[in-house]
Parts: structure tokens; C-alpha cells; sequence
């Protein structure tokens, strides 16, 4: 079997696809796998897919993304010039990824296409609707994204990360799955966290705070850290991930602050860190916060309020109804940007809250996402026309 996969922009677009894969591999030995993503997150999705069972090709294709930032008026939109601008450029880079997709898809002739999320996926997943190869996609998100309800028209197969009464997806190809993570992640208990923070090379005796804005790291998050890193260091070790090429300020405050470790990105042990953490600042993507469900951790989310829909404000409501993390808005800590080393310290003081949050998300993990993934794919292999 032949399946090409497309995903990026963040991390939280290509780890799932890299379990789909490893599943797809288990019931087809022979399978053939290809990775399409933007320039942008290439380094980063070439360094993921190393981990897979199965050889992957990683490709790149142009791609266009249509910015349209939440809570925003249309009025507000029409007069912020510099974005139109960009929007129209982009649309350039589409037709391009377009016709380069279609290439791909031609000479590789795949069983079927895969679409993760990100506008990558657009150019990708309408070329396979033009040439006739069944289309498979994956919505995360409670609130489906631009690429998603330009592409699920076309689609053989729609699975999502929420259950199906989030979503207007026509029911008859609605699947709800679950959010495909690495079998890695999984609750550690104090032992295990000890051991796993000696192994990464920090203090096995202090606590561990793991800050991370995603893949492509988060500025506004890396200010707040950064200002907030010698209160939290009083107390614990600090291990923050500011994304590829954002380590600037950090780094400097770094230098004066022994506890405090200042990493760019971080692949293969991601789901050793995340494990080993007594405490998670995490924005809202979804893949990221069913990572850390997964490992039962102590979280404390702090999403993006301006991403397209507000879908990272919705994805957190979601874990504050289950009491599965604690939830800080940036609108207050552009106001008061000490309350989140405050939340930090407090919930390293309070075990028992801990223990509650690290119960309650763990009922919101579904562990079964890429199997069940990876058997639609399959099914929809197998529709492609002879």
C-alpha cells in the first residue's frame, strides 16, 4: 500500500501522522510512506518522521496560508493592509503547491491521501480530489479550520479529535477517532519521573516545569517565561522550549539563572520530558494538550486567543468543564504577567490539586486514535478506483 500524508505548521500536524504510520505498518509490511509539508516545519517534520517504523519520503511543496485573526472585525480586516497583502501573495504559493501536488501524486500514484491539518494540506488534498485517489481527513480541533471545510466536500473519509456533535461534518463518512499520539506518552509515577529526569540530565530531587509554545514556539509565551523564570527557579527546574530560532531572550536570562534550561526544539525525547514533568505550561493546540492527557500531567494552559476561529480558547473550555488543567488567558497576563509564575509555584506547593488534575486529564486521553485512524485509511486504500 502507498499512502502520502500531508501535515504542518506545527508539531501538533505531523506526530500524529508519524502513529498513523507506525500502525499502517503493523497490518502492511510492504507499505510505502510519503510526508508532504511547508518549507517552514520541514527540518522539524524530517527529524520527527526519523522515528517511524517505516521509511518516509519527506517532500515540500509551496503553500499559502489566508490569515484571518480571531475577534477581529471585517471592517478591522479590510484596513490591515500588510495582511491582504500577504493573503494575496500567498494565494501565488497555493496555485504553485497545487501544480507541484499534482506532480507528486501523479508519478507516486498513492492508494490513498491522508491530510493531517495546516494549510498544506489545501493544495495536497485537491489535487487528490482531481485525480481520483481517496482523501482521508483529520480535524482536531472542536472547531473545524479553513483547510478542513474547503477540503471535506471532497473528502472519502473525515475523522476528528472531538467526539462528532462538534462538528457539522456530513455523518454518513464522520468518524470520530481521536487525536493520533505516540504510544510514548503515557503517566509516569514518582520513580519513573525521578529516573526519567536523571536520564534528560536534570536534578532528579527538584521539581521539573516544562514550558512549551508548540512547535513553532510561542513569543508572547517566551516574554512571560522569561520575566517569570527567577521566581519559578526558586523553586524548580526550568525547561523551557521557545521554538527554532526564538531563544534570544531566554537564553540571555538563562546565563544567571543555574535552574533555568533554554531549548529550541526538542524531538525524539519529547515524550520523555513531557513524562518527567511535575508541572506543563502548554498552549492549546490539540494535539499537544491529548500529548500531555495522555501522560496524566499537571497542566496549566495558556491558549492563543487571536488563531482563526478561537479555536485554542474553545479546545481549553473543553479541559476546564472536565477540572483536567488550569487555564491562565493572556488578555490577563498582558496585564499582570507575574500571575503565571504565581499559578506555576502554587501548583508545585499543592500535590493533592496535582494529583486531582493529573486524574482528570487522563480521562480525556484516547489511546486507541491512530489504530482506528490507520484502519480508515485503509478502508478508503482499498475504494481507490481500479
Amino acid at each position: 500500500m502507498k499512502i502520502v500524508a500531508a501535515g504542518g505548521g506545527s508539531g501538533g500536524h505531523v506526530t500524529p501522522v508519524l502513529s498513523v504510520f507506525n500502525e499502517l505498518k503493523k497490518t502492511d509490511p510492504a507499505l510505502q510512506a510519503w510526508f508532504v509539508c511547508d518549507k517552514g516545519f520541514a527540518k522539524q517534520a524530517k527529524a520527527l518522521m526519523q522515528e517511524a517504523d517505516v521509511d518516509v519520503k519527506v517532500t515540500t511543496i509551496s503553500a499559502g496560508k489566508f490569515r484571518r485573526y480571531h475577534g477581529r472585525t471585517w471592517a478591522e480586516r479590510l484596513l490591515d493592509l500588510e495582511t491582504l497583502v500577504k493573503n494575496l501573495h500567498d494565494l501565488i504559493f497555493i496555485v504553485i503547491g497545487f501544480m507541484q501536488s499534482l506532480w507528486l501524486l501523479a508519478k507516486v500514484r498513492p492508494d490513498a491521501v491522508f491530510t493531517k491539518g495546516g494549510f498544506v494540506c489545501v493544495p495536497i488534498g485537491l489535487a487528490a480530489r482531481l485525480l481520483r485517489i481517496p482523501l482521508v481527513i483529520h480535524d482536531s480541533d472542536t472547531i473545524p479550520g479553513l483547510t478542513n471545510r474547503i477540503l471535506a466536500r471532497h473528502a472519502t473519509t473525515i475523522a476528528t479529535g472531538a467526539p462528532l456533535d462538534n462538528y457539522k461534518y456530513p455523518a454518513a463518512k464522520s468518524h470520530y477517532t481521536g487525536t493520533p499520539i505516540r504510544a510514548a506518552y503515557r503517566p509516569a509515577d514518582a520513580k519513573e519521573r525521578r529516573g526519567l529526569k536523571q536520564a534528560l540530565g536534570y536534578d532528579p530531587d527538584l521539581p521539573l516545569v516544562l514550558v512549551t509554545g508548540g512547535g513553532l514556539g510561542s513569543a508572547f509565551l517566551n516574554t512571560v517565561v522569561t520575566e517569570g523564570a527567577a521566581r519559578v527557579t526558586e523553586r524548580a527546574q526550568l525547561v523551557h522550549l521557545t521554538g527554532v530560532g526564538k531563544t534570544g531572550e531566554a537564553e540571555k536570562a538563562a546565563r544567571s539563572l543555574p535552574h533555568y534550561h533554554v531549548l529550541d526544539f526538542v524531538d525524539r525525547t519529547m515524550p520523555d520530558l513531557i513524562r518527567a514533568a511535575d508541572v506543563i505550561v502548554t498552549r492549546a493546540g490539540a494535539t499537544a494538550l491529548l500529548e500531555v492527557a495522555a501522560a496524566g500531567a499537571a497542566v496549566i494552559i495558556v491558549p492563543n486567543p487571536l488563531l482563526t476561529g478561537g479555536h485554542q480558547t474553545k479546545n481549553a473550555a473543553v479541559y476546564t468543564k472536565a477540572d483536567a488543567a488550569l487555564v491562565v488567558d493572556e488578555a490577563r497576563l498582558k496585564q499582570e504577567p507575574e500571575v503565571l509564575a504565581a499559578t506555576i509555584v502554587a501548583l508545585l506547593h499543592d500535590a493533592p490539586r496535582r494529583k486531582e488534575l493529573s486524574a482528570n486529564i487522563l480521562g480525556l486521553a484516547r489511546l486507541d486514535a491512530a489504530r482506528e485512524l490507520a484502519r480508515l485509511i485503509s478502508a478508503a486504500a482499498r475504494r481507490r478506483p481500479a
